[in-house]
């Protein structure tokens, strides 16, 4: 009978020991970071789904960036679905955006998602800033965002912005239309502005004019050899620069090499983690 009594007080004692080790292992935010309730939006690339974002946002959450992540689901038709709960005062909240229609090359339309994206946060959160941070296609949500609302004052102000692995002066492949096709010989001078513009990119040069002031921009861009991530030319992804440094409060570029920085691969790269998180929240 002594025996199973302290069978029992030794199975508590580890039971105890066991949860304490699950809270003490739980997630916490860090004080080397920013202490805002500044949202930051995660845009997904073509083909592609929240999933691609899985590996940057557990990142910043390990890093103890933040504790609260949500998802805001966005169907063919534009209208937005936001899945889980922000609690009042969330410290470096993290939205994943999905987009369920994730092959869209109509860019205007990326940037009415991205504003029912923003306006959906507003309406339930009362949100008064935010960030942006795009990979491929996903690059297209932030510029046309701006592009279609940076006068409206009535939303909210974007902060920063990073763009990974863009293709903004267009793509290369075989079959896309000619308004978003990269031209051919496609050059840079050294403000970054083409030798040749498509029809999307004319009318991205808008922002040279009405990008807010206050934006400050990372462009992250993969180079495995030959100037190219493999799938999108370093020249395209660089062409961000004449569109948004004339205005923007900050502009800075950063080149990753290895396989990593294959373009596929850039969002699950820990180089690309640790100058995003230092950017986006670094103190």
């Amino acid at each position: 009978m002594q025996k199973k009594v302290k069978l029992g007080w030794l199975m508590v004692g580890l039971g105890l020991m066991m949860s304490l080790s699950g809270c003490a292992a739980k997630p916490t935010v860090s004080a080397k970071y920013v202490q805002q309730t500044t949202p930051t939006l995660f845009f997904h690339g073509g083909g592609s789904s929240y999933h691609a974002e899985t590996h940057m946002v557990d990142a910043a959450e390990k890093a103890g960036v933040t504790t609260s992540v949500i998802r805001a689901m966005v169907a063919k038709n534009g209208q937005v679905k936001l899945v889980g709960t922000l609690k009042k005062g969330a410290i470096n909240p993290i939205v994943e955006v999905n987009y369920a229609n994730n092959r869209q090359l109509n860019y205007e339309r990326h940037g009415q998602w991205a504003k029912n994206v923003v306006v959906a946060l507003q309406q339930r959160y009362h949100i008064k800033k935010f960030n942006m941070v795009g990979h491929s296609l996903g690059n297209i949500s932030l510029v046309y965002y701006s592009l279609q609302n940076s006068k409206n004052a009535k939303l909210p102000k974007l902060q920063k912005q990073v763009d990974i692995a863009g293709h903004f002066a267009g793509l290369d492949f075989k079959g896309v239309p000619a308004s978003v096709r990269q031209p051919a010989g496609l050059k840079l001078n050294a403000q970054g502005k083409p030798n040749h513009m498509n029809a999307t990119y004319q009318r991205m040069t808008a922002l040279r004019t009405i990008l807010p002031k206050r934006v400050q921009v990372l462009n992250l861009y993969g180079d495995i050899g030959g100037h190219t991530d493999g799938t999108v030319p370093n020249v395209s992804s660089l062409s961000l620069k004449y569109l948004v440094a004339p205005r923007a409060k900050s502009y800075t570029e950063k080149r990753f090499t290895g396989q990593l920085a294959r373009h596929s691969k850039l969002h699950e790269n820990p180089q690309v983690d640790r100058v995003l998180i230092h950017f986006l929240w670094g103190k």
